[in-house]
């Protein structure tokens, strides 16, 4: 089975390089809320492929556990849903193939119902301050500008007189 089918390095927005890849852009962090309902979306989804090794479920379990200390952060300490999450999170994944996988399903669920307090509590993201764009030139600007400022120097010298 192909996991990590999300990118991790934190960034929501994408933008289309000129080598036709997909690049993110560096200064927008991703939102928790959506990070961790794609994680759940790998579980959940009735499309969603069944994790076929231990190493899988171990794997999507970690990442539900990062996912719920994150969201955490975000919901009020001593919120019911946040213990039960963390007390789910905390329990290690048990041996066996029926039993590894239901616990996957639970703490999946967990984070599912932290998602939606997180959103509840947090209201409407708010705006991220925008940066102020500076003009950067180009390279071929650089060097006319440098060519230009030479030319400059040469008929300044040559103009001066010579004793």
């Amino acid at each position: 089975m192909r996991l990590l089918t999300f990118r991790r390095d934190g960034c929501t927005r994408v933008a289309r390089s000129g080598r036709g890849g997909i690049d993110a852009e560096p200064g927008r962090p991703r939102d928790r809320a959506v990070a961790a309902a794609e994680t759940v979306a790998l579980v959940l989804d009735e499309d969603s492929p069944l994790p076929e090794s231990v190493g899988d479920v171990e794997e999507l379990a970690l990442r539900l556990r990062g996912h719920i200390s994150q969201l955490g952060a975000v919901v009020p300490p001593g919120t019911s849903v946040l213990h039960s999450a963390q007390r789910l999170a905390s329990v290690s994944v048990p041996d066996g193939h029926l039993p590894s996988r239901v616990h996957l399903v639970k703490l999946a669920e967990a984070t599912q119902t932290l998602i939606a307090t997180a959103q509840s509590h947090s209201g409407a993201p708010a705006e991220p301050m925008r940066r102020r764009c500076r003009w950067k030139p180009h390279l071929n600007v650089l060097r006319g500008s440098a060519f230009a400022l030479a030319i400059v120097c040469f008929v300044l010298a040559a103009s001066v007189p010579r004793s």
